[in-house]
């Protein structure tokens, strides 16, 4: 599985270090170090993934990050020194699909980027899997393509994956944990509160109204489901 990933990282031996594991896996990588030339460098090459450090000068990576999720919807793994659960949850609110705090081990970040890349549906590997319907919801694992009411719908890799999961298996209620392994390896610390901001956010991606879900309810004292039925 070979990808392109853009490195933002404003630290150059860190940054440097990420370069050659992501050659050693059989990557290409793009290092930038601050938050414009990052912005700059995904609209011009469309990397596979994104790794972009929190605190970039100019522009952190939270500006990045919804500056990306403006345009595309590039798979963002994000690295930071902070490691406060605060912090963690505004990088899932506004698209991270990952997020890991330093130090962190060159293999396990490897793990985590090749993990990404096989749930995103960017890289050259993709399974041969049907579409999912269910309340109007239709999700093409295959594409990458998601639709409400025939409507398309932007989602992050990490949000397609709970949406798939759910809408394969409608009215069956999902606990946090199942769809946190869905996803991907979130910090340990905010499992459960990671998946309600992927929640929260598909709410206002497919619900008329977020604040009274009638498709992605919460199912009180065990988790969520998709209502609606196949088709």
């Amino acid at each position: 599985m070979c990808a392109h990933v853009l490195v933002a990282e404003d630290d150059a031996m860190q940054a440097e270090l990420i370069r050659r594991s992501l050659l050693a896996e059989g990557h290409t990588a793009t290092v930038v170090h601050d938050g414009p030339a990052a912005v700059a460098a995904a609209r011009r090459i469309g990397p596979d993934l994104v790794v972009l450090d929190l605190m970039l000068p100019v522009l952190d990576g939270i500006a990045v990050c919804r500056a990306l999720r403006r345009e595309d919807d590039i798979p963002v793994l994000m690295l930071t020194a902070r490691a406060a659960e605060e912090d963690v949850l505004l990088g899932l609110e506004v698209g991270a699909d990952d997020y890991m705090t330093k130090p962190y081990s060159p293999r396990e970040l490897m793990a985590r980027i090749r993990t990404v890349l096989r749930r995103s549906g960017r890289s050259a590997a993709r399974r041969e899997e049907p579409v999912v319907r269910a309340g109007g919801v239709v999700v093409d694992p295959v594409r990458h393509e998601v639709t409400c009411d025939g409507v398309p719908v932007e989602c992050t890799p990490a949000e397609f994956q709970i949406l798939l999961a759910l809408a394969g298996e409608p009215e069956r209620v999902f606990s946090r944990r199942q769809l946190l392994q869905c996803t991907r390896g979130f910090d340990r610390s905010s499992t459960e509160r990671a998946v309600d901001v992927h929640i929260m956010n598909l709410r206002r991606k497919i619900e008329a109204d977020p604040r009274r879900p009638v498709r992605l309810v919460t199912v009180f004292g065990v988790g969520y489901k998709l209502s609606g039925g196949r088709g």
